[in-house]
């Protein structure tokens, strides 16, 4: 397969997933498996349910719907807050979305009647991190409106932290989300039956406690995909952190100056550049992606050579003593930034490397578990 291309190994994507399902199950919390880093994979979607996940969760109603049409069989969640212009698509293809907005909640109802469908409903409730979410104190108001609308389930609450501000999940704020929900099933005589935490950053706090409390669902994308948690980047014991390679073709390898010479401006993308150690000729190499395609600075090369910088399409490295010949290709991991550009990028194959040990879940199989 012609490069640039992410070579993608299903084999190591289920390692991750499984072992994480089984980590939480412990603690008494089920795992959403968030497609929206793979552009609604059905491969990936597919990998994750084999793997134990309880739901798909994306972004994306696009992603969903192709979901659908490839025949995965999967309770659906749309994890961003709904477009208002785009609750009929939803009502028709999402089992649950995340809300916060009323005007949209009242919007998914009637989409819902006329549909005649059940549309579930999780309450997103802000915790801090100042992304979305309804305030604590306004939080029994809209339960109270939600459950007058027809067509419409209250599934549960949930929050999302670190995403925006870095606000890391611990023992308060997730203490508090556990509190809002018995608040509620006591005010209103219901269960509430999905309580869910946050994300790839709660993994910490939540294999870290023996009592979780409420908390019962977490959203998992980069952790499983990438085998690490997001607060520092570490690497998660036990799981691969190499399931998804970025491969690209060397267009140019020649002996250039450390320094650009004449007057500088500004490059492409508006930086300055910066005051480099004048090192004398270095062997450089081109490589044919750029930053229309991933996210350069989330490119971990292999030993010996050093990204430098990039242009829309060029990605130029000094490849030290490894001299690279035009026509070979060269291998990166990836940081999260970098993997959703590349997956979302359309000239970025997707190689899927032959799998060992798993299977492929059809609707029929996936409808059965």
């Amino acid at each position: 397969m012609s490069a640039p291309r992410l070579e993608i190994d299903r084999d190591k994507i289920y390692h991750n997933t499984r072992a994480l399902v089984e980590r939480l199950a412990a603690r008494g919390i089920s795992v959403t498996g968030v497609t929206k880093a793979a552009m609604g994979s059905p491969e990936v979607a597919c990998t994750l349910l084999s793997a134990g996940v309880s739901m798909i969760g994306d972004s994306r109603i696009e992603n969903i719907e192709a979901m659908r049409r490839a025949g995965v069989a999967s309770m659906m969640n749309l994890i961003r807050s709904p477009m208002i212009s785009q609750v009929e698509r939803i009502a028709a293809h999402v089992d649950i979305s995340f809300n916060s907005e009323l005007e949209v909640i009242r919007a998914l109802s009637a989409a819902a009647q006329r549909l005649k469908r059940k549309h579930g409903v999780i309450l997103m409730v802000e915790l801090g991190d100042l992304r979305e979410g309804i305030m604590p104190g306004d939080l029994q108001q809209v339960v109270r409106e939600l459950l007058r609308l027809p067509n419409l389930v209250l599934k549960g609450i949930g929050t999302n932290l670190a995403c925006r501000s870095g606000v890391t999940p611990d023992n308060r704020n997730m203490a508090e989300l556990s509190a809002l929900a018995d608040a509620i099933e006591s005010k209103f005589n219901l269960t509430l039956d999905i309580i869910s935490g946050g994300n790839s950053a709660n993994l910490n706090w939540a294999l870290g406690n023996h009592d979780t409390g409420r908390i019962n669902n977490l959203r998992l994308g980069e952790s499983i995909l990438l085998g690490c948690e997001p607060l520092q980047r570490q690497a998660i014991e036990g799981l691969h952190t190499d399931a998804i390679t970025l491969v690209a073709e060397v267009i140019e390898s020649k002996a250039k100056p450390t320094q650009p010479w004449g007057e500088l401006g500004q490059t492409a993308f508006g930086q300055r550049p910066s005051s480099a150690i004048d090192n004398g000729p270095i062997t450089q190499a081109i490589l044919a992606i750029g930053e229309q395609d991933t996210d350069p600075g989330g490119l971990q090369p292999p030993t010996g050579i050093q990204v430098l910088g990039a242009s829309s399409d060029h990605l130029i490295v000094n490849s030290g003593q490894c001299y690279q010949p035009v026509g070979s290709e060269m291998r990166f991991q990836l940081n999260y930034s970098a993997m959703v550009r590349a997956m979302t990028s359309p000239f970025v194959g997707k190689l899927w490397l032959p799998t060992k040990a798993v299977p492929f879940v059809t609707s029929s199989e996936a409808a059965e578990k």
